[in-house]
């Protein structure tokens, strides 16, 4: 399987299997940032659909933040890797100490990305949710999650790249998925894109504000 020269790329891939979505009512795509936005991106701009952000934080493990022990997202919702958890033996008061600390977070690029607009009324929409690639699927469960909250008519997940035994655990909780490139061993997203520098704040406002 050839990699993907950029995410913009990716998202002209993922693009032509969601065809069938072009200019459909009542459709929103909700890129998590900050790589799923370039993405994303491509796929309004094809299927020509409102674009918006949905935001999704990683809980690291205190001394080893790259693992993810869970994610929190828009509308205070906190998913956790209990088994991860009991097996490392991470205290409450270490988990509450990164939640309080990713929420800052979350209410930063809330404030900087939306400008003060606020998140659209998402209740019986249909949604494509977009990211760059989905590893464990912590991230993407919580987003997913949050987002049934609102009470949407259909979340349609699209991914770029994704391994099948990931893809295997979300498909109860969505009504859809695409994804493009679907290898056994997933070890990092990045393998799977020639090009693959982190999407800084401003370009997620450019893209979202039309400046890209």
């Amino acid at each position: 399987m050839r990699p993907f020269e950029n995410r913009q790329e990716a998202g002209r891939a993922l693009a032509t299997q969601l065809t069938r979505y072009k200019a459909q009512p009542n459709t929103i795509i909700l890129a998590l940032p900050r790589g799923g936005v370039p993405v994303a991106y491509e796929i309004a701009k094809t299927l020509t659909l409102p674009l918006d952000i949905f935001l999704v934080r990683k809980l690291g493990v205190p001394w080893h933040e790259e693992l993810a022990m869970g994610a929190i997202a828009d509308n205070d919702i906190v998913v956790l890797n209990d088994d991860l958890i009991d097996e490392l033996g991470i205290r409450q008061d270490e988990i509450q100490a990164v939640i309080d600390k990713e929420k800052k977070e979350l209410h930063r690029r809330n404030q900087y990305y939306r400008q003060g607009k606020p998140l659209p009324d998402l209740h019986q929409k249909q949604i494509i949710l977009v990211d760059d690639g989905i590893a464990t699927g912590s991230t993407i469960k919580a987003a997913i999650l949050a987002l049934k909250t609102f009470k949407p008519s259909r979340i349609i997940l699209a991914v770029p790249v994704a391994p099948p035994v990931t893809l295997i655990t979300l498909k109860p909780i969505v009504d859809e998925i695409q994804c493009v490139l679907t290898p056994e061993h997933l070890y990092s997203i990045s393998q799977w894109y020639e090009l693959f520098p982190q999407t800084s704040d401003a370009e997620v406002c450019d893209i979202l504000h039309g400046k890209s």
